[in-house]
């Protein structure tokens, strides 16, 4: 099988190279209680999009640092106790057009699409830290003192507090709530997972924001990661610091967060990915200990192949 990377038989191995921080659960287990002290003051609001046989709202909550977080969401007309899907976007993306979602609606699900704070879409980002920004999320906050002021830090606890909602809300079977995404949106979909471990399903789509680290080693540094080598250009150029910056960035990465995850993982991974590095997911995928599934594609890059989204819908519809 061809690869950019590691052989495969290699691959099947690999554990990772980002460290993980030795208060890593310790650190997550004490973000969960502060996030779960937040009155979330949901409020949703008819949208303008319409469509037969669904109902669409704008749909907002009150997440961390008291941001307004905007979720798009559509449900079945009519219907109650229905299985809910997590969607969750690209870097830098937005929820995305209404009617992409329209599918699993008329498949009897209610859909959550969530903008992340500060991207392409209307949720709020309140900021208030400290050092560069410098073109990208993963390093806002990695000059604060704390690892807490870390941006995806509250993206990530923005999913579990969404998937917490939609457990919570009239009409929504909790016990059949799901999440997907791609990219940046699978990564969330396994920090989502991990983070509330009553996620029954999680389709996993070529993943960003694992194994910092590798990424940088195999000089990837100038796509998604681009603002990680710029950070050690303008801030660590002799790179006297970086045990530690890829330490903090351990906090975010998701290969640590993958341990928790109770839900059954379909991953879908590009043996040709240049953006997300083919060993960067199989960090994620070697170290779940769920019911879990890999699908290969030898040919594709960062991009969905021919027939993922429809392999992702048979498996977060199989109910």
């Amino acid at each position: 099988m061809p690869s950019v990377d590691m052989k495969k038989e290699d691959l099947e191995k690999y554990m990772g190279s980002s460290p993980k921080p030795a208060d890593f659960d310790e650190f997550w287990d004490k973000s969960l209680e502060e996030m779960r002290a937040i009155d979330p003051q949901v409020e949703l609001k008819e949208a303008k999009f319409k469509a037969k046989n669904a109902e669409c709202y704008d749909m907002y909550f009150t997440g961390m640092g008291g941001a307004r977080i905007h979720v798009s969401h559509m449900r079945p007309k009519n219907k109650e106790n229905v299985p809910a899907i997590l969607f969750f976007h690209g870097y830098g993306g937005t929820s995305g057009e209404w009617m992409h979602k329209l599918g699993f609606v008329l498949a009897g699900y209610a859909v959550f699409a969530m903008d992340c704070r500060g991207q392409g879409g209307t949720s709020e980002d309140v900021g208030g830290v400290k050092g560069p920004t410098n073109a990208g999320h993963i390093i806002r906050g990695l000059s604060d003192s704390s690892p807490e002021k870390l941006l995806y830090r509250s993206i990530f606890l923005d999913t579990a507090e969404l998937a917490n909602i939609v457990m919570n809300m009239d009409g929504i079977d909790a016990g059949r709530v799901y999440a997907r995404g791609g990219s940046q949106g699978g990564g969330l979909t396994i920090a989502c997972a991990a983070l509330e471990p009553r996620i029954k399903r999680a389709a996993v789509m070529f993943p960003f924001l694992s194994d910092f680290r590798r990424t940088y080693e195999m000089n990837l540094g100038e796509a998604a990661f681009e603002e990680v080598r710029n950070y050690f250009r303008n801030y660590d150029p002799m790179h006297e610091r970086e045990d530690e910056i890829f330490e903090r960035l351990g906090y975010i990465d998701i290969q640590n967060l993958a341990p928790r995850i109770k839900a059954e993982v379909m991953m879908f991974t590009g043996m040709m990915d240049i953006t997300c590095p083919p060993s960067t997911q199989y960090a994620v995928y070697n170290k779940l200990n769920c019911k879990k599934t890999h699908i290969l594609y030898p040919d594709t890059g960062h991009a969905c192949a021919q027939g993922t989204e429809d392999m992702e819908f048979m498996f977060l519809t199989q109910d």
